[in-house]
């Protein structure tokens, strides 16, 4: 706005319409910026398949065009007039709205399994970037613009008020997506939503600068007519961006964390996240529900005993969940707050959210992308709980009275014990005996860093004592868990892959477990009198190995394909004719099973050489010829990140039409948490081909990692593909269902997840 805008003596009149018209354009704005994450990923997963790192990577893709939104924000204070402000914003509004309706840029083409993270970054960045940048940029802007225009007014000198709408309608938006959008609307559906929504949103600036100028804000002087404040010292702008980096950090550490070591579910990443944007509301609030002292008590106990406790695994899922979420929410507020204490004035405004955007950017790419290459676990998230020490008070630094000396002492101390006792105890054979069950010792460790965590809390106002001890109490819990836990352990992007040895006396002793998080994904025992034989999911009793050995009794020599590779279990049914491909999304599963030290049946079971086709399997799978198959597994599903896009109707008929018309498709869909069956009866039914369904329950007398109960669906193209399994009564039809299919343009996994609960 010019001064010529303004009347000389004019007095502000009140006006309600103002601030209104500004906290609803910057709800919707945010509204479509949280929408539009979920939506996107989900139009890329189908080439990247279902992993929680597609996920996180695109999140620091969203964190990355955040920051260009906010910088874009603060460089346009530079000009002057508030009126030329709003025709670029406008024109650049315009000029985004070009991609709509968004999807995927196919520019870069397929994705490299072995490098899958430019890729995903530079597909978003050409799909979405524009659009997000300039959307994301309202938040920062319209308070700027806020504070210039309501200059005479007392809300004018705390805009930051209206950062709580914005995190509001990104938090409702984002508990909408899984609950309501995704479930009531196909993505061609969500995509002209989105697109009605954001011109919506662009009616709403265009409303709101005419409301602006028509009343011509006549109290609001000209920018070189307010008082400037001080800049912002490097320091400031330091511990800015570190408090906003570690919160980042934590959100998709934690969700690493328990989907790899607690309990992996569907949705799991909306927890994290939206408790993420309610410490923002709260934290900007005048009068916060949780004040920050509070915050401080509780986050030094739960802190010190989130520490303890990551390292270990175990049966009472819930109490380790309920501790990491409550560490996790109360250090991100605790964060956050400290970063609302140090916001400048509002003229710093839009500088103070480009700080806090590179901060988040700073911790989403430190967990995301570098964490996977540098650690083989999700060490990420407990280095971080400890560093966010830190931030807690100062008190006198190293000066310690008597009693914080006292007990920062013990809890080293008594940190250092279980290390050394583990140390003494397995030199000692005699001793050894006693703590040979990993449960004993683990339990021991736990009461002693327990008590460790007591002394921590004692000294938490001390911020560098308190730091030292939780990095004692880390380093020992880890050292611990580590030392009975897995026998090998490997990281990639698709996830945390781990090797551990369970013995099994009636399978002849040790036996090699393979695990994703705290998914199986196939055994073998190391004994040679049982090392050939397919164990858990693939034994010959469970319905895939049913249908494995009545296409063998078929032909001498059939062509099989699995998707999803494991240990390489099927490996072992291979006979001198027969044909097996493997098609994996990640190479490292690969490699773990095709080396010797871990698993055999590919190096030494299976009778002849066996294929591997590395990529997404929708895509790779393309390039097989139509009708050569004899058998094809769809063996990716028993894990919690489902690629639901390996179980569309679109997706099961592309199968359908790679095996011989007499050749089957059996599909996997034994799952923890989510009912899946249905939606693949529904697509086979709407195909109008024939199906059988069977759930095997394993045998209590069998060994324990002899078998597992399985849940399959088999499919052919002509019902003479399936007579011998139909006469089989092991194998039933399903009763009608009025479940709707899942498509290419339509999942419902919200519905799949209230069927497999209720």
């Amino acid at each position: 706005m010019s001064a010529a805008d303004v009347p000389a003596g004019s007095a502000a009149a009140p006006d309600r319409i103002t601030p209104m018209l500004f906290a609803v354009a910057i709800f919707t704005s945010a509204s479509l910026v949280f929408v539009v994450q979920p939506m996107v990923t989900k139009l890329v997963l189908p080439m990247l398949g279902g992993s929680p790192q597609v996920w996180n990577t695109a999140m620091v893709f969203f964190q990355a065009a955040l920051l260009a939104g906010y910088g874009y924000a603060h460089l346009l204070q530079r000009i002057a007039s508030l009126r030329t402000q709003v025709m670029v914003h406008l024109g650049l509004l315009a000029a985004a709205a070009l991609f709509l309706p968004l999807s995927v840029n196919g520019l870069l083409g397929d994705p490299d399994p072995a490098a899958p993270i430019l890729w995903l970054l530079g597909t978003l960045a050409l799909s979405v970037g524009a659009p997000f940048a300039v959307l994301s940029a309202t938040a920062p802007l319209l308070q700027a613009w806020y504070a210039r225009v309501r200059a005479g007014h007392a809300d004018g000198k705390n805009p930051y008020v209206l950062y709580a709408a914005s995190n509001l309608g990104s938090f409702l938006a984002l508990l909408s997506y899984p609950v309501l959008i995704e479930p009531l609307a196909t993505l061609s559906g969500q995509r002209w939503g989105w697109t009605a929504g954001y011109g919506l949103f662009v009616a709403l600036i265009l409303i709101m600068a005419v409301t602006v100028w028509k009343r011509r804000t006549e109290a609001a002087p000209e920018p070189a007519q307010l008082d400037r404040s001080a800049p912002l010292t490097w320091k400031d702008r330091t511990i800015l961006i570190l408090l906003a980096a570690a919160p980042s950090s934590l959100m998709l550490g934690v969700t690493a964390h328990l989907s790899t070591d607690v309990a992996s579910a569907p949705f799991l990443w909306v927890i994290p996240l939206a408790l993420y944007l309610l410490t923002f509301v709260i934290a900007f609030q005048a009068k916060p529900w949780i004040p920050l002292p509070i915050t401080l008590v509780i986050q030094g106990a739960v802190g010190a005993v989130a520490v303890t406790l990551a390292a270990f695994r175990s049966d009472e899922w819930l109490v380790l969940f309920s501790i990491s979420i409550l560490a996790f929410f109360f250090t991100t507020l605790m964060c956050h707050q400290l970063l609302a204490a140090r916001r400048p004035a509002p003229d710093r405004l839009t500088e103070f959210y480009l700080l806090m955007s590179l901060g988040g950017v700073v911790g989403g790419a430190f967990t995301a992308l570098l964490a996977p290459v540098i650690f083989n676990d999700v060490w990420e998230y407990p280095l971080m709980l400890v560093l966010v020490g830190l931030a807690r008070p100062w008190g006198k630094g190293w000066k310690l009275g008597y009693r914080e000396a006292y007990f920062l002492l013990a809890g080293l101390v008594i940190a250092a014990l279980p290390p050394a006792i583990h140390g003494v105890v397995h030199a000692n054979q005699s001793l050894w005996s006693m703590f040979q069950d990993p449960a004993v010792f683990r339990q021991i460790t736990v009461i002693m860093l327990g008590a460790a965590a007591v002394c921590a809390f004692l000294i938490r106002d001390r911020a560098l004592a308190y730091f030292a001890l939780l990095a004692a109490m880390t380093a020992s819990a880890q050292w611990i868990n580590k030392g009975y836990d897995a026998t090998y352990t490997e990281r990639s992007f698709f996830g945390v892959m781990s090797v551990s040895n369970v013995p099994d006396e009636r399978l002849g002793g040790d036996v090699h477990v393979l695990m994703h998080g705290t998914t199986l994904h196939g055994a073998q025992a190391r004994d040679p009198r049982y090392a050939c034989a397919p164990t858990m999911y693939y034994a010959p009793t469970t319905p895939i190995g049913q249908s494995a050995v009545m296409i063998q009794n078929r032909r001498p020599a059939v062509k099989i394909g699995v998707v999803g590779q494991g240990s390489g279990a099927m490996a072992a049914y291979k006979r001198p004719g027969d044909t097996l491909t493997f098609f994996e999304i990640d190479p490292m599963v690969d490699r773990l099973s095709r080396d010797p030290q871990w698993f055999t049946y590919i190096s030494d079971c299976a009778q002849g050489p066996v294929r591997t086709v590395l990529g997404d399997a929708r895509l790779t799978l393309e390039d097989e010829p139509a009708g050569s198959y004899d058998l094809l597994i769809i063996d990716a599903f028993s894990s919690d990140a489902v690629p639901t896009h390996l179980l569309t109707q679109e997706a099961i008929d592309g199968y359908l039409k790679l095996v011989k018309p007499d050749g089957i498709v059996v599909l996997h869909l034994s799952n923890r948490n989510l009912d899946i069956t249905l939606p693949a009866v529904a697509a086979a039914r709407a195909l109008g081909v024939p199906e059988r369904h069977q759930i095997y329950v394993e045998s209590r007398d069998a060994p324990d990692m002899a078998e597992a109960s399985t849940e399959a669906l088999i499919l052919s193209p002509t019902p003479q593909g399936l007579a011998d399994f139909a006469a089989d009564p092991r194998w039933r039809l399903l009763a009608p269902t009025e479940v709707r299919p899942w498509t290419d343009d339509y999942v419902n996994l919200f519905g799949s997840l209230v069927r497999a609960t209720f």
